[in-house]
């Protein structure tokens, strides 16, 4: 299953690298889950050349097979303000020319995503793109996004292609290369189906529009353009097939189809002269329960029913089809959406008329199983055990399906997790066992929603949605196992108790009839248990748990926040704002954080009551509240109005210059023993990117760079790993989780800390601020998010002192010193002056 994630307005400019900061080389590489973890819509073969074929995702972008097996991804460099390349509804590999490649981006057609879509065209088989804009959106993660091709290349005269829109914008064509655009007159019907009419967001009540385009190659010549062309259209209630015999200029329905049922695949048989389609009565990828698969005999003007099954067997649609180019004849098809008790995969060598499958009953609940199943490259994926023991293999949500039309034993298909396929596909006809095998390696298209690096244990955990969460302690290997016991569809939040590291906390996405979504784990994620003091059917959000790992605190939109102790029920903190970004204390225990809109709370009882502190200047949201993992009080919050820093336990904060505004926080082992942590930070500091400070915000550098663009900034999470020094890594909404390394010298500082300037400070009502750390760039606004983070130390605080009144003594708990420091050194009766780090003395209990 694919779930999506709705993002904010964009950054205004898409150059990859204008930013103030200096910049840093990295090394990235993606922390291998190695299953794919996503929807894959379809695999498409070029038909000229060996070995070249491409794969589509709904968020994750695009990608071309290796030789190996493997596949390279095409699409890292879309950046924040380019971040809707990663929903590719359509794809074409030119006939002609093996070298030009098509693809239809853009992430939703409603409000979600502003941006109208484009067509990306390469002439280099995907190492580089220009963009050629359309005057509508592309919907890439919208419903019937596994239908296609909408987006064809003309095999007789490649110049030509032809684009099947959504949203009843109907047919397009270009005669450039894909250059520009015209819109074609004359289609009966562009495709008026809608998944909902009645959903006010747009998600489900957009018309879903054209669903394919197929050119017959037979019936042209080269040099000029192809005169056939099928387009089918996602229309329930009337003729949903047709077919120009003069190049697109005029169309005629063809009859004998159920017209209930939309045409998902037209796929040519060139030595049959046949089309064969796919049809069901639900768009997909999730719906559908009935549908046929039609055969249309181009030179009688003939369609035939030629469906796999019939009857009490006949309880999905179809997706999937494809045929064998070097086997006239040779047809297979997938059951679309066959949820119960697996997917299936139709075959015939003779046109339609016989058919044999991957799986039928012995005698229930025994299925005769005709492959042997491999999931090596990801061993998280399977088999899901069902009701009497039945497993689940074979996949779901099964649209795209291709036989490698040089080599009739290769065969690949994709489902809502994976890409299977193998290499003895002709065994099938003779044995009827085939090798099925998870072969997405190289594509990570999850959606990572959390992310924490412990300083002890695993060098990382990964909250995602679909794919519940991993433990990795191997990043150059798939886990071999997702969290268990299951919380259903996904995991929002994760954290770590600061005293008692091995202790973390979880919390699931499920709805409202998968129980439990709280879980926790007291051997650094190995084995958890679910926390009975959960509520049923709550779900979703962020996590916080306290410093020895007695307390949950636990916020979400949905439901407000709520805490709980020693895993009693969870009881509602009315102090606090729904959705409110929340951390704990990583030294006191009973010490917790939040911010929302632009005022910042603090418990000092467990998190049973919140009380307002300072405000956090103009902001209107809070990402995200992290705390230093070992000294109480450092709080750093990220808004839509910069990075917020307070040193005395949210009483007084000051704006962190530079920076426009930020989305995720996270600390990383320092620069050197002793020191302040390193401080990752999604944020626009001169431009949206990837950023690090080791001087507490003194001074920035980039690490991420033109290659790595890393999506929608306000969708992705950030983490700094506490054992290796410059070690981050990037949880994006589509591609997976990246992980940096530093591969060259950080540039020199543009500031030195011993000559720190005091930032602009934003007070409560009772207090002024310390000396904080300033950069030196200027910034413009950028995108918002809306998350928060794993969380750190802190203690009940009050009033500072004066930082120019050097006579007078600081309170307990605050700062007393450090590099640049000009206020108060000693501190009130019961507490001692205690250096941290060169940068940061705090007055701790004596």
């Amino acid at each position: 299953m694919r779930w999506f994630t709705v993002l904010s307005a964009l950054a205004a400019s898409s150059a990859p690298l204008v930013h103030g900061a200096s910049s840093q080389a990295y090394t990235w590489k993606n922390v291998k889950i190695g299953g794919g973890g996503g929807f894959v819509p379809n695999i498409v073969f070029n038909p000229s050349q060996k070995g070249l074929a491409y794969a589509r995702t709904d968020i994750g972008g695009a990608y071309k097979l290796n030789a190996d097996d493997t596949w390279t991804p095409l699409l890292d460099f879309a950046d924040n303000a380019r971040w809707n390349y990663w929903g590719v509804d359509a794809l074409a590999t030119d006939p002609v020319d093996p070298t030009r490649l098509y693809l239809a981006t853009g992430m939703y057609t409603n409000s979600w995503d502003p941006n109208n879509g484009q067509i990306l065209i390469s002439t280099d088989q995907g190492k580089t793109f220009t963009p050629s804009v359309l005057p509508f959106k592309v919907g890439g993660n919208m419903p019937g996004r596994g239908m296609g091709e909408r987006l064809a290349v003309d095999p007789n005269s490649n110049n030509i292609l032809f684009f099947g829109a959504r949203s009843g914008n109907g047919l397009w064509k270009s005669t450039n290369f894909g250059q520009t655009w015209a819109k074609v007159s004359g289609l009966p019907n562009v495709g008026t189906y809608q998944a909902d009419p009645t959903d006010t967001s747009g998600y489900n009540s957009d018309k879903m529009g054209v669903s394919f385009v197929t050119f017959d190659s037979t019936s042209g010549s080269s040099g000029k353009a192809t005169p056939r062309i099928f387009v089918g259209v996602a229309t329930n209630t009337s003729s949903n097939l047709f077919m120009s015999n003069d190049a697109g200029s005029t169309w005629s329905a063809l009859p004998g189809t159920n017209s209930s049922w939309m045409a998902h695949k037209g796929v040519l048989s060139p030595a049959e002269k046949a089309l064969y389609i796919s049809t069901s009565d639900g768009s997909g990828p999730y719906d559908g329960v009935l549908g046929a698969v039609y055969k249309y005999n181009i030179t009688a003007g003939t369609m035939q029913d030629v469906t796999p099954v019939s009857g009490s067997d006949l309880y999905f649609g179809f997706g999937g089809l494809t045929v064998d180019l070097q086997k006239p004849g040779t047809v297979m098809v997938a059951a679309l959406n066959c949820w119960w008790p697996d997917g299936n995969v139709f075959r015939t060598t003779d046109g339609g008329s016989t058919w044999t499958r991957l799986w039928d009953w012995a005698s229930y609940p025994t299925m005769n199983r005709y492959y042997t199943y491999d999931d090596s490259l990801a061993p998280w994926l399977g088999p899901e055990g069902t009701a009497d023991s039945i497993v689940t293999q074979i996949g779901w949500m099964m649209e795209g399906l291709s036989i490698d039309p040089f080599d009739s034993n290769h065969w690949l298909y994709g489902t809502g997790a994976t890409i299977y396929g193998g290499h003895d596909l002709l065994k099938w006809d003779t044995a009827h066992n085939v090798t099925l095998k998870s072969l997405a390696d190289g594509i990570e298209e999850t959606s990572v929603q959390a992310l924490l690096s412990p300083p002890v244990g695993p060098t990382l955990l990964s909250g995602l949605l679909d794919e519940e969460g991993f433990v990795h302690t191997d990043l150059t290997k798939a886990p071999s196992a997702e969290f268990q016991p299951s919380t259903a569809t996904g995991i929002t939040g994760l954290d770590y108790a600061g005293q008692n590291p091995k202790t973390i906390v979880r919390v699931g996405n499920g709805d409202a009839t998968d129980g439990k979504q709280i879980a926790i784990s007291n051997d650094s994620g190995n084995t958890w248990a679910l926390d009975y003091g959960s509520p049923d059917g709550v779900s979703g959000g962020k996590v916080a748990i306290s410093a020895t790992g007695d307390t949950v605190l636990w916020s979400s939109s949905a439901n407000g926040v709520q805490v709980s102790q020693y895993t009693n029920p969870f009881s509602v903190v009315s102090s606090l704002p729904a959705g409110a970004a929340i951390a704990s204390d990583k030294v006191v225990n009973t010490v917790f954080y939040a911010g929302s809109g632009n005022q910042f709370y603090l418990s000092t009882d467990g998190g049973k009551t919140f009380a307002k502190q300072a405000t956090l200047g103009t902001s209107s949201s809070v990402s995200t509240v992290i705390v230093h993992p070992a000294i109480t009080g450092d709080v750093w919050v990220s808004t839509d109005k910069g990075l917020f820093h307070s040193t005395n336990n949210g009483t007084s904060f000051s704006a962190v210059s530079g920076v426009a505004q930020a989305w995720s926080l996270s600390f990383g082992a320092p620069k050197s023993t002793g020191g302040y942590p390193a401080l990752f930070a999604i944020a626009d500091i001169g431009g949206v990117g990837y950023f690090r400070t080791d001087d507490a915000g003194t001074n920035w550098v980039q690490v991420n760079d033109a290659a790595h663009g890393f999506g929608s900034a306000s969708a992705n999470v950030i983490a700094g790993d506490p054992r290796i020094y410059g070690r981050v890594y990037v949880g994006t909404n589509g591609r997976g989780i990246f992980y940096g390394d530093t591969a060259g010298a950080a540039p020199p500082p543009t500031s030195s800390a011993s000559s720190v300037s005091s930032t602009s400070s934003v007070h409560s009502s009772t207090s002024t601020t310390s000396s904080v750390h300033s950069s030196t760039s200027t910034t413009s606004s950028s995108a918002s998010h809306s998350s928060s983070s794993s969380s750190h130390s802190s203690s009940a605080s009050s009033s500072s002192a004066s930082a120019s009144s050097t006579g007078t003594l600081q309170t307990g708990y605050g700062q007393c010193g450090g590099i640049g420091w000009t206020g108060p050194t000693a501190c009130v009766a019961g507490f001692t002056c205690t250096v941290s780090n060169p940068y940061y003395s705090q007055c701790v209990p004596s």
